[in-house]
């Protein structure tokens, strides 16, 4: 299970922070207001890993518990369409607090609804991380949250835990901190076994780690200990390590940062090495790009795919599918995410990227296939 002798990693060695912020912690129950307080001081801490030049996104809750303070609806549960309603009224709120807060310590903040589906998709995944990487690149903080107010399903709102975790792989996090009203897994449920221990460290989920995880903790949190597991699973297959500490103080992530009492979720890969075995493992391919030597070799020391080398495309497939990259013999170089759909790409085959947008006419990526989206035969 856990392993005293684990060294618990360094906040200051991750590039790419994800924070995820539940409307327990964000949200008075009684008023139903921002806990204004509490936002200003986690907002210090977020411009802290900013200002030391680490990429940082947010993952917040809290429309619904918003919304349905303004629309005056009934606590408790909520039917679908009135939680739809609080969700477009409380998202309003949601983003403009996030961007006065982050504004006022200079920092832009950039709003992002997503679904689960903006997750699984891929077409619909690399808009999502291109958005995402854009607003890093310009060092923006986007600030993401579930499109509740499209939910076809029952909305649960303040369990954005497992949709943070899809984030956090997507934009290719190395760590991903889920403020909780806990300080981290304990051996047993601590408000019921008062001889329950934190783990600080769990070097991998188990089955006797999943067997811990207790229930919901709150009435605007339901996600409860269960789907913070679950959102280790996401978070750690896809190289991300995870946190969870306790969001209730002021300045939960400065705490973690000088050793405060939390539990890490340690992953034995990293962010590029698991989205390689994404690519290379998981995914079936949907066509064939041929590229000439000089593309190949190109490719070989590191360089994106562009249209110019590539000779022929075989297959049909669509924007965000899995194609592979073959060289002048025919032999397999790679796999990769591909940037255009199969007509696209045949149209722009051999062409410099400049004329993308004449041929196509509209300008698109410049790329066919991103290194970021590709992985060599070797890797």
């Amino acid at each position: 299970m856990t392993r005293p002798h684990l060294q618990v990693p360094d906040l200051a060695q991750f590039r790419r922070v994800v924070v995820k912020v539940g409307s327990s912690l964000l949200v008075d129950q009684a008023a139903g207001l921002i806990k204004r307080e509490w936002l200003e001081a986690l907002a210090d801490d977020l411009v802290a890993l900013h200002r030391a030049g680490k990429d940082v996104l947010v993952v917040s809750s809290g429309s619904i518990a918003l919304g349905r303070t303004v629309l005056k609806l009934p606590k408790g549960d909520l039917r679908l369409e009135d939680s739809q309603a609080a969700a477009a009224v409380g998202q309003i709120a949601l983003a403009r607090t996030w961007a006065e807060v982050l504004g006022d310590r200079q920092i832009t903040a950039g709003q992002i609804l997503v679904t689960l589906t903006d997750t699984e998709e891929r077409r619909r995944y690399l808009n999502a991380r291109e958005t995402i990487g854009r607003l890093l690149d310009m060092r923006a903080v986007p600030v993401i949250n579930e499109n509740d107010t499209v939910a076809t399903t029952e909305i649960r709102y303040g369990d954005n835990d497992r949709l943070a975790a899809r984030v956090a792989t997507m934009a290719s996090a190395d760590l991903l901190i889920l403020l909780s009203d806990i300080e981290g897994l304990y051996t047993a449920p601590p408000h019921e076994d008062p001889s329950a221990v934190l783990i600080p460290v769990v070097p991998r989920i188990t089955f006797e780690i999943e067997a811990m995880a207790g229930g919901a903790a709150s009435e605007l949190s339901r996600g409860g200990m269960r789907t913070k597991i679950e959102a280790g699973k996401i978070a750690t297959t896809g190289g991300t390590h995870m946190i969870i500490a306790d969001g209730r103080i002021q300045h939960p992530i400065d705490r973690v940062a000088k050793g405060g009492p939390c539990t890490w979720f340690l992953t034995p890969s990293n962010p590029v090495t698991a989205r390689k075995k994404w690519i290379a493992g998981s995914l079936e391919p949907r066509g064939t790009l041929h590229v000439d030597a000089g593309a190949s070799r190109a490719l070989m020391a590191g360089a994106s795919l562009l249209p110019a080398g590539v000779t022929r495309v075989e297959g049909s497939f669509s924007r965000g599918d899995c194609i592979i990259l073959r060289d002048p013999s025919g032999a397999e170089i790679g796999r990769g995410l591909v940037a255009f759909d199969s007509g696209e790409a045949g149209q722009i085959t051999g062409r410099n990227s400049r004329e993308i947008e004449a041929v196509l006419g509209i300008a698109g990526r410049s790329e066919l296939v991103h290194r970021d989206d590709m992985v060599l035969v070797g890797e």
